[in-house]
């Protein structure tokens, strides 16, 4: 974050309510290529994709005992993307092309581990800049069985033109350390995403958990509390998305019985900003004015005057996670350089 200066007051922002294309990050990158474009012809700067939305979210965790699970977990991996790779940089050309900012959520592979993924989000600038790369802290209930622990080094504020803009995944929209981070950075502007949908329990036989009515209160705490606009995008369950997560009857009945997500535009107050999207496609367009934040921090700060920096102390670690640590040592009498590793230590150790 570089300035504490607003640049602009008025902007339109979108959240695209949309289903993913399931195990084809192809047919994921053309789709937000044509949704990113529609948005930025609609006079919108800054357009927020769903959680996972390339190459989709694995629902079939919460449907199937994890021995049955293999075959989609080899298949979301090989479709998961590199955050470097060619499917994110066709995304930040278009975003550039179009003028456009882009949160997109999406499934990250490690460069290093076929099969170590991560919950992830990148922020791009309107000049095809990725200037934030996010990992989930923490994956949520079965998400455990796909993907893991990501680190501190995303939870960042981008001072942009539009306004200061940062964001979660999912259920970290409900952790109070990870939103103070963000607010303590001034955050203005904040981009959450969701899955289509969420099986807690089986809707047939108990009271569902109501994903649209979660979402809804964790971004009016989030509003009222940091004095942000939220952009909440959540991912559309479409009926070809079921027959490919679903391998049975029981499965399926499961989806039909749970509450869909929903997308929304959340001020302040606390209170939706045009319209909502839960039953179809499509995307959600408002016009939010970042200058209006100011004089409600008079009332509550929470990073600023309404807090006690001498009384709480809060620090992140923002290290990103790596499976190998090189040390170089100059070595005695100006010999060659040794390298020790993390893991050769680890050997020695147990030899």
């Amino acid at each position: 974050m570089t300035s504490h200066t607003t640049k602009k007051n008025i902007v339109r922002v979108a959240a695209a309510h949309v289903s993913s294309e399931f195990f084809d990050p192809a047919g994921g990158v053309t789709k937000a290529i044509k949704y990113l474009t529609e948005a930025a012809q609609a006079g919108a700067e800054l357009i927020v994709f769903p959680e996972s939305f390339i190459p989709g979210f694995p629902i079939w965790n919460a449907l199937s005992s994890p021995i049955t699970g293999h075959e989609n977990f080899v298949k979301f991996a090989a479709a998961s993307l590199r955050v470097d790779g060619p499917e994110i940089k066709a995304i930040a050309s278009a975003a550039a092309q179009q003028k456009i900012s882009v949160s997109l959520g999406f499934s990250e592979v490690a460069d290093y581990s076929a099969g170590c993924l991560w919950n992830a989000t990148v922020l791009i600038d309107a000049q095809g800049v990725i200037v934030n790369h996010h990992r989930k802290l923490v994956p949520t209930f079965y998400e455990k069985l796909t993907w893991s622990r990501g680190d501190g080094a995303g939870l960042s504020v981008v001072d942009m033109p539009i306004g200061r803009v940062g964001g979660l995944i999912c259920g970290e929209n409900g952790n109070p350390l990870s939103r103070y981070t963000l607010m303590a950075q001034g955050e203005e502007i904040h981009c959450a995403n969701y899955p289509p949908i969420w099986p807690f329990k089986d809707p047939r036989k108990s009271e569902p958990y109501d994903l649209a009515d979660a979402i809804r209160v964790r971004a009016a705490a989030h509003c009222f509390e940091a004095k942000v606009f939220t952009i909440v995008s959540s991912g559309f369950l479409t009926d070809e998305n079921l027959s490919l997560v679903c391998n049975d009857d029981e499965a399926t009945a499961i989806l039909e019985n749970s509450p869909r997500s929903a997308s929304m535009i959340v001020m302040p107050n606390g209170l939706t900003l045009g319209n909502t999207l839960s039953d179809r496609e499509g995307l959600v367009l408002a016009d939010i004015d970042v200058s209006s934040l100011v004089e409600l921090k008079q009332h509550h700060d929470m990073a600023g005057y309404y807090n006690r920096h001498d009384v709480f102390h809060v620090s992140v670690n923002r290290s990103r996670q790596k499976p190998l640590h090189d040390v170089v040592d100059q070595g005695a009498n100006g010999s060659a350089p040794m390298i020790h590793t993390s893991l050769q230590e680890s050997l020695d150790s147990i030899n």
